[in-house]
């Protein structure tokens, strides 16, 4: 096959990366950790932690963990926002040799208990303000340690938190596992690429969400194909980013914490962006020089007054990814910062980078741009046959990002590999002449929400278990403020039954982002000849 893309990577970026001595993420993070160890890590409310600090206290935290029985390869659920004590958590589960199990604070219960209960996990790493999630749920797991993490812990500004729940009697605070763990040995552990890393879960058109299996050598290799693409615009020791985007989502997390970690940046964390003016305040006082978001950030900043006072002279990179960027956000975007929106694309079963475009194009280009080094991507039809350009084709990718498979789920891993093993993502595009790549459709009936995957199956089966609900179909409609918005349709056989009732039933079992926005009452649903429901006339 041919790879068009190759001519515009020229003599500054390679065609394929090497891993060189590097054996896991620990190598790659305790060498920035001696090369930077003065320079300021991470900020959050004010506070800072240095790069020898994060090195320390991550090293006490791995000793703690093992003090307490933990081997290689033990899972680590760690549900938390941004906080100085997440990357803190994190690198110490490395370090132990864990598994990280990324965990959204905001999940309800039941979804707590899934991931939980299909990772196996008997450690939890948990804000305090989700501990009532947990306690409706931990006689239901395998959990046995719960270390809490409270709003103030390492920042001591005196931070009001949420208490953690009174059901939850037998937890130690992270800040007091700090301590024990810097009093207890820590016994080194030999990590290959091929260990896992993290279970990055993902949604799944059956409405159960999968954990997608990443390797040390997955990150390792998409940290350096980042670099490989960006490194013109890198300094490295002098980079300021902003995270904004939440760390147990896997952009972020490699992006902002693992990579710019090695390039020796400050990361300034932000744990709450919802409070877009706080957000915008907290920006001033930085002279940032890199940016990540989704679209619906993007926008959101540049309608929150005095975005745009801000000084922008500093800023070298805006990244977008998680879903598309729109011309007309970018646009304002480059109007209000002096540079356009750089749009990535990947997912949680490829580290999550596929493909990027350059940055320092003149223009915004509506494309998600060219595989990165060592990334090769062919469009395919429903046979398995490679298309012509510009035909449309399901988006197939290999490279050493790629996972290793759903965590438990060997048929689910089947069913996403063809036969000479590359990837099939379920996104449907097109690619021009130049190499370029563009998203059509989503083969799948994802939905995506600020960013965030939600899946019509899981919404349908809650749904369905709903008094007065006869049958229901879901799809993503447009929204301004968030993208895409869920929308359900319903057949009821009680006429009785109120829009409002649906989402009070929706909110008690899914996270507010999946809360269908909108709810329309049909006398039937569409369906094909063999009664499969028709979302496409839905839509």
């Amino acid at each position: 096959m041919e790879r068009p893309w190759l001519k515009h990577y020229g003599s500054a970026v390679p065609e394929t990366i090497d891993l060189g001595d590097y054996q896991n993420i620990m190598d790659m993070m305790i060498e920035a950790s001696n090369k930077y160890s003065d320079r300021t890590a991470f900020s959050n409310f004010g506070a800072t932690l240095s790069y020898r600090e994060v090195d320390d206290l991550s090293r006490n935290f791995a000793a703690y963990l093992q003090s307490t029985g933990f081997q290689k390869g033990d899972r680590v659920a760690l549900m938390s926002p941004n906080h100085l004590a997440f990357p803190v958590a994190m690198f110490g589960i490395l370090r132990a040799g864990g598994v990280q199990v990324s965990v959204n604070p905001l999940y309800t219960a039941a979804e707590l208990e899934y991931q939980l209960n299909d990772a196996d996990v008997e450690t939890i790493v948990v804000f305090s303000g989700s501990t009532a999630t947990l306690a409706e749920i931990k006689a239901n797991t395998r959990i046995k340690q719960i270390i809490v993490i409270n709003l103030n812990d390492l920042i001591d500004r005196d931070l009001p938190s949420p208490p953690t729940d009174e059901r939850i009697k037998d937890f130690i605070p992270v800040t007091e596992a700090l301590k024990l763990g810097a009093s207890r040995e820590f016994k080194p552990v030999e990590i290959s690429p091929e260990d896992l890393i993290f279970l990055q879960y993902t949604g799944g058109t059956t409405g159960l969400s999968k954990a997608a299996m990443l390797t040390h050598g997955n990150l390792l290799s998409n940290i350096l194909q980042f670099e490989a693409f960006m490194r013109a615009h890198i300094c490295p020791g002098e980079e300021v980013i902003i995270t904004a985007l939440p760390l147990f989502h896997i952009f972020a997390l490699m992006a902002n914490a693992l990579t710019y970690f090695r390039f020796g940046a400050t990361n300034v964390l932000i744990t709450n962006p919802r409070d877009m003016t706080g957000f915008v305040d907290e920006w001033s006082q930085w002279s940032a020089t890199v940016f990540t978001g989704v679209n619906t950030l993007f926008n959101g900043l540049l309608h929150t007054p005095g975005f745009d006072d801000l000084d922008f002279s500093s800023l070298r990179l805006s990244i977008g990814g998680g879903a598309p960027v729109q011309k007309a956000v970018s646009e304002k975007w480059k109007e209000v910062t002096g540079r356009h929106i750089v749009e990535a694309y990947g997912l949680s079963e490829t580290s999550p980078l596929l493909t990027a475009n350059l940055p320092g194009q003149s223009g915004f280009r509506s494309s998600i741009g060219i595989p990165v080094s060592s990334t090769d991507v062919s469009l395919r039809d429903d046979n398995g046959n490679v298309v012509a350009i510009d035909k449309e084709g399901e988006l197939c990718a290999k490279g050493p990002q790629i996972m290793v498979g759903y965590w438990g789920r060997d048929d689910a891993t089947s069913d996403v590999m063809t036969d000479d093993n590359y990837f099939r993502t379920g996104d449907i595009a097109t690619m021009d002449e130049d190499g370029y790549f563009y998203i059509v459709d989503r083969k799948k009936d994802m939905i995506l929400v600020s960013g965030f995957n939600v899946y019509p199956n899981e919404i349908e089966a809650l749904v369905a278990q709903m008094p007065g609900v006869m049958e229901s179909a879901c799809i993503g409609v447009p929204d301004e403020s968030t993208g895409e918005a869920v929308k359900l349709f319903i057949v009821r056989h009680d006429d009785s039954l109120t829009e409002e009732q649906v989402r009070d039933f929706c909110r008690e079992s899914l996270t507010a982002y999946k809360v269908p926005k909108q709810v329309e009452f049909l006398s039937e649903l569409p369906k094909s000849t063999v009664g499969k429901i028709l979302r496409r006339k839905l839509r």
